[in-house]
């Protein structure tokens, strides 16, 4: 089920498997047979290491969601809670353990497993509930980085750039640093690292801790990873804020991919059914589930393709498919017949594949195609061009007359602000009277959020223009359909971030000390020492592959979140011949300029102002 996890340059199936295991050791405990009530937030990361019908080997009978109500009935012998470290959530974990008991019968032990690590306020709000000393078992289960692809590892916890750079909570560190343990401990030790960020700064002295504490009782495994590179979201801010153009970007930025899986309307695919035999199925109302991963060898094709390439890839993908099936007219022996009848079930999958991402295709161009979208398109090029940065922007003004999304708004606003370095007094002071008179004024806060984020700020020195002059962000004449530069993931705009890893690799960071310095938190340079037995043994191993042998890997990870669009143009690095490195994203949320946005605002309920 997972083989695209295994077929990168480093296998990340072992980390999916050693998820696997503690996950069922964790299960294994409670004797008998079990029903498990999910944290819907666990759902999805938990389905990527555990599948439904390997829970059930482990005598898993029913799976139920955490609702605060009474559990449906059931005659297991064990409900087990698996929820993460919230006091909310404790609260329903409360009601439900509560209204279990009170229906008397069947005898049933408790448990509860947080994730992915227990929390003493938890504990104590069950012992005010006068639940806590009902589990059988309070469990932790460490899930931190889970594999979402031979290249791609996240946390998903969804608020983590929200905890750190609001809240001042800076929790979701301390995972990373753990993460970064476990991947040794399967991996081997990351001989070089570096970062930049105070996050990163953290992140890195709590690591190197962490191995100091272990002092020497760490797996002696020859190093598989070349370089760590950690980098904390607001070194930076712009990357997030623009439109992505990928196709895979653009499936997040209008559907919103989750955990590998999007939902889709169901009416451009209920239409691709009817047409069987001409019997019209009953038409679902359901979103449509897809997963999309690089097992679909045509969507590991298009993903990371800027938009206005998939078409011409779809039609290459056609006619090759037709030219395969044709083949069984020619086939004349019963050889040829045998061959071309092996071939079939993967031909029917690659019929079906294509069906699948033309449908998607279609979905995504009647979005594109827009003059919303291009406008809005426009109004963002122009900002990272340092055009009209300086005043109100007349799309700014249109959309928020016309009530456009609130998220839409404070997004451009948020792109014009970093464009030129900072607002004006006078220019800031306009955009929040008009957003709050037009959106209401609870939207203050979320204001007040963006600024402490700093997504919006005053102006300040103009170092943006230099930023984008000496790591060449823009680039002119991109090409979409054959690119040369990762600029192409935003048809002329190269993401920030990844510009870095690029002058990282290759000259090196002292290139760029002037940008560094521009940039927020210190600039991190470490070295791991490695036993000289498992240096020379790593290097053996990469002579015996000549093509390979300079090629190193380097570990890119983001706190705070990353894109689909950077995940792309790291991808696009990968496969250059002169590169010499093979990246691997880390991340604690994979996100898009509209979620993020959405984390800063505060979930309010509009109030009614008394005049009087």
């Amino acid at each position: 089920m997972a083989a695209h996890l295994s077929s990168g340059k480093v296998n990340l199936g072992l980390l999916r498997d050693f998820y696997r295991k503690e996950f069922l050791d964790c299960l294994d405990k409670c004797m008998g047979t079990k029903a498990l009530v999910w944290d819907d937030q666990l759902t999805g990361p938990f389905g990527l290491i555990a599948e439904y019908s390997l829970l059930k080997e482990h005598e898993v009978e029913k799976m139920f969601p955490l609702q605060g109500t009474a559990l449906p009935p059931s005659n297991v012998h064990n409900i087990i809670f698996v929820s993460r470290p919230r006091l909310e959530l404790m609260d329903q974990v409360a009601q439900s353990v509560l209204q279990e008991e009170q229906k008397g019968g069947f005898r049933k032990d408790f448990h509860i497993i947080f994730v992915p690590r227990k929390s003493l306020l938890c504990e104590k709000r069950l012992k005010e509930a006068g639940v806590y000393g009902t589990f059988a078992n309070v469990e932790e289960f460490n899930l931190e980085l889970i594999p979402f692809d031979n290249d791609l590892l996240s946390m998903e916890m969804k608020e983590s750039f929200r905890e750190c750079y609001l809240e001042n909570d800076h929790t979701t560190m301390f995972y990373a640093a753990r993460s970064l343990m476990t991947l040794q401990a399967l991996y081997g030790t990351i001989p070089n690292i570096h970062g930049k960020g105070d996050c990163a700064r953290q992140v890195v002295d709590m690591m190197l801790r962490m191995r100091r504490e272990m002092a020497g009782r760490e797996p002696q495994i020859p190093p598989q990873i070349d370089n760590l590179l950690i980098l904390d979201r607001n070194v930076d801010l712009l990357t997030p804020l623009l439109s992505q153009l990928t196709y895979e970007g653009l499936i997040d930025e209008i559907f919103g991919l989750s955990n590998t899986s999007v939902k889709l309307p169901p009416e451009k695919f209920n239409r691709s059914n009817q047409k069987e035999g001409g019997v019209t199925p009953e038409v679902s109302t359901e979103p449509k589930k897809f997963i999309l991963n690089s097992s679909d060898e045509l969507y590991a094709d298009l993903r990371d393709k800027n938009f206005n390439a998939v078409g011409a890839v779809v039609s290459k993908k056609a006619k090759a498919i037709t030219a395969q099936f044709d083949e069984r007219h020619t086939a004349k022996t019963v050889s040829e017949m045998k061959t071309f009848v092996s071939k079939l079930p993967h031909l029917q999958g690659a019929r079906q594949s294509l069906a699948t991402h033309t449908s998607i295709a279609e979905l995504i161009k009647e979005v594109t195609n827009t003059d919303q979208f291009m406008d809005t398109l426009r109004c963002q090029q122009e900002f990272i061009n340092g055009i009209e940065t300086d005043k109100p922007h007349s799309y700014v003004e249109d959309c928020i007359a016309k009530e456009e999304s609130i998220v839409k708004v404070l997004r451009l606003v948020c792109i014009q602000s970093y464009c030129n370095n900072g607002l004006k007094p006078k220019v800031l002071e306009y955009y929040k009277r008009e957003i709050l008179q037009t959106y209401g004024f609870e939207h203050l806060i979320t204001i007040m959020n963006l600024e402490k984020a700093g997504l919006i700020r005053p102006h300040g020195n103009r170092s943006y223009p230099v930023i984008r002059k000496s790591l060449k962000l823009i680039v002119e004449d991109v090409n979409e359909m054959n690119p040369n530069d990762i600029s192409y993931v935003f048809s002329g705009f190269a993401p920030l971030s990844v510009r870095m890893a690029q002058f990282l690799a290759r000259p090196g960071w002292r290139s760029i000390t002037e940008v560094l310095n521009l940039l927020p938190g210190p600039t991190i340079e470490e070295v791991q020492q490695i036993p000289v037995a498992l240096r020379k043994r790593r290097s053996s191993i990469t002579s015996s592959h000549s093509s390979t042998s300079e090629q190193k890997i380097t570990l890119v990870y983001f706190l705070g979140g990353v894109t689909f669009a950077e995940i792309a143009a790291f991808r696009f690095l990968s496969l250059q011949d002169d590169g010499g490195t093979d990246y691997i994203v880390a991340t604690t949320k994979i996100i898009n300029g509209t979620n993020w946005i959405e984390s800063c605002m505060e979930k309010l309920e509009p109030k009614k102002l008394n005049p009087f």
